[in-house]
């Protein structure tokens, strides 16, 4: 009871957040230390394993459409895939990484429309306060607030334009993101995503017909967006693509992140890799070795070889549809949500999280750590942690982290 109210306490004096989830706790009371070197190691992770991926969207620009449908993109996006903005890859982007060896595994990357972003650039230092340890994450909300800036201004079609921000207003972790994250631009507004009003090859507006220049859409999915369409049975998020294409509305993140979003972008990753192919230099293969971890379309190789795997769709959030298999292709654990079941898979190496202890309102725990780490303009941002059972989703509690002083 003491755990309950203090932590009732700590994250009611945070406004606009999502301490609970789904009726269940979301945010812990309690901390996990990290140390400087840990944290180092991470950032280095982050900016290298960043630069491969930044590095292969050039590549994936320029493959056939054959190539891109069998690596699972949506057929209705192969003409927007080769758009190229003045934007970094992405704007915002996550890696989501196992320590591993002494070092770091990125077990994928979310490029398009990451979420735990209020957390860790903003709770997260609330919360070394309250446990009076250093927040790894300081100043790091001043490079979010700079990248999200720079995105806007780099984006302008005008010297004035009409910057709308939007997501799921009945969603309490969308909304009170997209909000996070709109603070940082004077004079943005906030349209939920049911009131946009779209033209086809004219334009998008707002609900009070004011037309968009710009759409910052943190938590709205591309591969959500080809599926909407209004009464009529419109294709109105292709439309959509349709206006950023003819250069009537720009987007952020940019489509190339929804390009970088695709599990299969790390078997191409690996599989030249594994050839040696000259696209990388002899650096960047060492960094793919030691971050990237064995991924194919087929679990061929696993099963010749023995190895536990991981079977899980090109596109997809918070372990939805994923399944582990092991060493003899037996599987061991599944998803219960299976919403991403129509994709291709991917088949990824298996390897072991960490398990920590932690508390929570059920008592002492133990939990499979995973660590958060951001991407912003290219460079390292804020890292967490997530805990949770062998698959991460969205029931897997936020744990702030720290630093001793």
């Amino acid at each position: 009871m003491i755990y309950k109210s203090k932590r009732q306490q700590f994250y009611a004096e945070i406004g606009n957040f999502w301490a609970d989830l789904y009726g269940e706790e979301y945010a812990l009371y309690d901390i996990y230390e990290v140390t400087d070197c840990d944290f180092k190691k991470i950032r280095i992770a982050t900016e290298r394993t960043g630069k491969i991926y930044f590095k292969i969207a050039e590549l994936l620009r320029n493959v056939p459409d054959e190539t891109l449908l069998d690596m699972g993109y949506p057929y209705e996006t192969i003409p927007f895939l080769r758009l190229k903005s003045v934007l970094a890859e992405s704007v915002i982007a996550r890696f989501d990484f196992i320590p591993y060896n002494e070092s770091y595994k990125c077990i994928e990357m979310n490029a398009d429309t990451p979420t735990f972003i209020k957390e860790l650039f903003f709770v997260n230092g609330r919360a070394c306060q309250e446990f009076s340890m250093d927040n790894p994450n300081a100043g790091m909300d001043s490079l979010l607030e700079e990248a999200v800036r720079t995105s806007i201004e780099q984006s302008a079609l005008s010297p004035a334009p009409h910057i709308v921000f939007t997501g799921d207003d009945q969603n309490r972790e969308d909304y009170y993101t997209t909000l996070y994250l709109m603070q940082f631009i004077r004079g943005a507004k906030f349209t939920p995503l049911h009131k946009l009003q779209i033209q086809r090859d004219i334009g998008l507006f707002d609900e009070e017909g004011k037309r968009i220049d710009i759409l910052y859409r943190q938590t709205f999915p591309i591969e959500n967006l080809i599926q909407d369409e209004d009464e009529a049975r419109n294709k109105i998020g292709l439309w959509l693509l349709e206006l950023v294409e003819q250069n009537k509305l720009k987007i952020i993140n940019p489509i190339s992140a929804f390009l970088l979003q695709n599990k299969a972008v790390q078997s191409v990753i690996w599989g030249l890799h594994e050839q040696r192919n000259e696209y990388f230099s002899e650096e960047e293969h060492e960094w793919i070795a030691e971050y990237f971890l064995p991924t194919y379309l087929e679990e061929t190789v696993f099963l010749e070889k023995g190895l536990p795997f991981v079977k899980k769709p090109v596109f997809g959030r918070e372990g939805d549809t994923v399944e582990i298999y092991n060493s003899i292709g037996q599987l061991m654990q599944e998803d219960a949500q299976k919403s991403y079941h129509h994709y291709i898979k991917v088949y990824q190496q298996y390897i072991e999280q960490p398990k920590i202890k932690f508390q929570s309102e059920k008592g002492e725990q133990m939990g499979e750590l995973l660590f958060g780490s951001f991407l912003i303009n290219g460079k390292p941002g804020a890292i967490g942690v997530r805990v949770g059972a062998m698959i991460t989703n969205n029931l897997s509690y936020y744990l702030p982290i720290g630093v001793k002083r």
